[in-house]
């Protein structure tokens, strides 16, 4: 066919394009999730001629899952040069982890490269070619697997997931799979046929594979009538997460990151559940089962009542559901340590040669040092009395080091006070398990201050002069969870 002929679907796709970058700011540029398949190289064909190949950036996610990867690569990024549209690349390693199949362990891995470079670019919004067909099949398969109304609302046509720096937007979302072939054949585009797509032991392929044609045979319009049910399912979903915003007021702690036990319980077990999955996606969790949830709640009512706090234990994909001191939350790892110790993370030492800065930046740490000087009175009185003489700060390199287990320090001013594990101030001074993952600063090889314990007064020694400068060391911690 003539590439350049206009075709009706070549309207409707150039029209659907037009409508969702309307909605932009005109400077805006736009990432396209581009596999090489026929409907995201009609999105990125589309978006090139509607907004200018200047504003489009393609991003391709190499799995690695096919012996056909390379070429695919080589291919997605021929395409879009052809049409003078920037290209990049990530390769991922998809997980093989029992019970997670690998259509959702390579969906989660290729969102969490295309959400990477989108946030390397600066970019705000990523385009996704999801079409009509492909919302059926998700109702279905989500009617299927007796989901919630969550699961039923399927696909939205915008979203900003929790933790994301772009929105996921489907310009395409209403225009049926036959149009983008349409358009496809009228610009005489080339694109990937991935084998993997007529494995019928997938679920979505024995969907549109065998279901989906017998339906349209006895019901022509199931995909307007399973969209309309996605809608309806989407609204009703915004009242109930309308309605945990309100029990969120009530019962989030320390910013979201926890919850007040006896507030969740205080409710029945349909708006408690309401809450948990809720609050499951505002910290950007996996979405737990029904029936996961339910014995965690079964679970927290029990342990409630008997005052065990500590006996609460629920894993969920990597992390387990702990109640500490009247709070719960959700602690990295699957250690079986009691619920009041951290999983601790090993980072990379970091280390400095202190000469009167100010600040000391640690991303890995996500947090910063800040080191204050304190004026001191002449009988050598001051406010602070956590401060530290500033000879012991330039006595020896700093060191920012990981929690190992098992380091001990004296926080009281007694000499002969005795030293106390960082594991048994935690516990004696509330702090949860979450906030204990943090760095510990040491002068030479000794510990000299943990944030949110203080300074190790073992490593102060005793000093001469009590009028010397002083300095207040604070750490700020710019995410307590990651």
């Amino acid at each position: 066919m003539n590439p350049t002929a206009e075709s009706p679907a070549d309207r409707l796709v150039l029209e659907a394009v037009g409508v969702a970058l309307s909605a932009l700011p005109a400077d805006a540029r736009i990432a396209i999730a581009f596999s090489g398949g026929v409907d995201s190289s009609v999105l990125l064909d589309a978006a090139a001629r509607v907004a200018g190949a200047s504003r489009c950036v393609a991003l391709h996610v190499h799995h690695g899952l096919s012996a056909h990867a390379d070429q695919w690569l080589a291919h997605c990024e021929a395409f879009a040069q052809e049409r003078g549209v920037e290209f990049a690349a990530q390769r991922v390693e998809v997980s093989r982890d029992a019970g997670v199949s690998v259509e959702a362990a390579a969906r989660d891995a290729r969102y969490r490269a295309l959400d990477a470079l989108c946030a390397t670019r600066g970019i705000h919004t990523l385009w996704l070619a999801q079409h009509a067909d492909d919302q059926a099949e998700t109702v279905l398969l989500q009617l299927l697997r007796g989901a919630g109304l969550a699961g039923l609302a399927a696909m939205a046509p915008e979203y900003l997931p929790a933790g994301a720096s772009a929105a996921r937007v489907r310009p395409l979302l209403h225009l049926l799979r036959a149009q983008l072939e349409q358009y496809a054949r009228a610009r005489d585009l080339r694109w990937i046929d991935d084998e993997s797509n007529a494995d019928t032991r997938y679920a979505r392929n024995a969907l549109r594979h065998d279901v989906t044609p017998a339906l349209a045979v006895h019901f022509p319009g199931f995909r307007d009538a399973l969209a309309r049910t996605a809608a309806h399912a989407a609204a009703a979903q915004h009242l109930l997460d309308e309605l945990a915003r309100i029990d969120m007021n009530t019962a989030a702690r320390d910013e979201g990151r926890a919850l007040s036990q006896d507030a969740l319980l205080a409710l029945d077990d349909a708006r408690a559940l309401n809450l948990l999955r809720y609050w499951l996606r505002t910290l950007g969790r996996v979405a737990a089962s029904t029936a996961r949830l339910t014995d965690a709640l079964r679970q927290l009512r029990e342990v409630g009542e008997a005052g065990e706090g500590h006996a609460l234990r629920v894993d969920h994909a990597g992390q387990a559901l702990r109640s500490y001191r009247g709070l719960i939350y959700w602690e990295a790892g699957a250690s079986s340590e009691p619920a009041d110790e951290t999983a601790l993370a090993t980072r990379v030492v970091s280390q400095l040669a202190w000469q009167g800065e100010s600040i000391w930046r640690l991303p890995q740490w996500r947090g910063t040092f800040v080191f204050a000087e304190i004026a001191v009175e002449a009988d050598g009185a001051l406010d602070e009395p956590d401060a530290v003489p500033i000879s012991v700060l330039s006595r020896a390199l700093l060191s920012a080091r990981s929690r190992s287990g098992g380091e001990r320090m004296r926080a009281s001013g007694a000499q002969k006070s005795p030293s106390r594990t960082l594991k048994n101030l935690f516990q004696e001074r509330g702090v949860p398990a979450w906030k204990r993952d943090v760095p510990l600063l040491y002068v030479g090889d000794e510990l000299l201050f943990v944030p949110l314990l203080g300074v190790n007064r073992a490593a102060l020694h005793e000093q001469a002069d009590p009028t010397e400068a002083r300095i207040k060391i604070v750490w700020h911690d710019d995410l307590l969870i990651a």
